[in-house]
């Protein structure tokens, strides 16, 4: 059976990320005491723009409880793969791009010691002014409307949200 591409609905997005960037939604587990908030934050942000899931034990993205949750779920690294997967299979999808080229809804993942990727970051707000004008929202130093620039990072990797597989 082939998959199918749904949209990924950006205004969602945004509009969880402004309503739970300072705060914590009661139906998610809040990791901010046990390693960080943050891809949780995101996956959260996420799911409202496709509202899928992808329950593939292990390797799926998907969120049941605080001890059901697929590492993607959580894991800044687990995010990356689950989203950049070449296979089809249920769920959202992305692509890494240029900064210029993000969009409100996508995530951008920062590496603070050049080594690993440690934050994931939603993008809430763009413009032509570079990293200036990309504004985020963020768990694990709670932010919304927050500048790219006013982090203090070694790399970025900007993916793009193409929407979301399902049979």
């Amino acid at each position: 059976m082939p998959y199918r591409l749904l949209p990924y609905n950006r205004d969602a997005v945004v509009a969880y990320a402004h309503r739970w960037a300072y705060g914590r939604n009661p139906t998610y587990y809040d990791y901010e005491v046990i390693g960080g908030d943050c891809t949780n934050f995101a996956s959260q942000c996420i799911y409202a723009g496709c509202g899928i899931m992808n329950n593939t034990p292990t390797f799926g993205w998907y969120y049941y409880d605080a001890n059901r949750k697929a590492p993607a779920w959580t894991g800044v690294s687990y995010l990356y793969q689950f989203l950049m997967r070449t296979e089809h299979s249920i769920g959202p999808i992305a692509e890494e791009r240029g900064i210029g080229e993000l969009e409100p809804g996508d995530i951008v993942q920062l590496s603070f010691d050049g080594v690993s990727f440690q934050h994931s970051p939603v993008v809430v707000a763009t413009g032509k002014g570079g990293a200036s004008e990309i504004l985020l929202a963020a768990h694990s130093e709670d932010a919304d409307d927050r500048p790219l620039n006013t982090y203090s990072y070694v790399s970025a990797r900007f993916l793009h949200i193409l929407g979301a597989y399902t049979l």
